[in-house]
């Protein structure tokens, strides 16, 4: 029995970093812990076949470019962290969905976290 495989997907989960972010007085200049996610589907064509590692796609290109992009940037929202890690990642051949979630879990003492997550699954 042949099983078709219905979506291709890399993902990384709660990448934590620490980034200047936030608008409120207390916050600014004060780094707080973020939590990354991404959820990439991919084409089949950019799906390693065989037990190689991809030229085009890995677990470290993904990390090393979303630290790269929050390392020594001020944001006021993680609106906009999500969307610029959205574009960094989309611009990335073969991307054909994604997901996108960042979480500040130091917020409030009665919530895991609180984060913003985008999304065209």
């Amino acid at each position: 029995m042949t099983v078709s495989v219905a979506r291709r997907q890399i993902f990384l989960h709660e990448l934590e970093l620490e980034a200047d972010i936030g608008f409120h007085p207390g916050e600014i200049g004060v780094p707080q812990r973020l939590r990354v996610s991404v959820e990439v589907t991919l084409d089949e064509a950019f799906v390693p076949t065989r037990d190689e590692a991809s030229p085009e796609w890995s677990y470290d290109r993904l990390r090393d470019g979303i630290r790269a992009l929050v390392a020594g940037r001020r944001f006021n929202l993680q609106e906009t962290v999500a969307r610029e890690v959205w574009a960094l990642v989309m611009a990335m051949p073969g991307v054909q969905a994604l997901t996108v979630t960042v979480a500040k879990p130091d917020i409030y003492p009665d919530a895991r976290e609180v984060g913003v997550r985008l999304s065209s699954h």
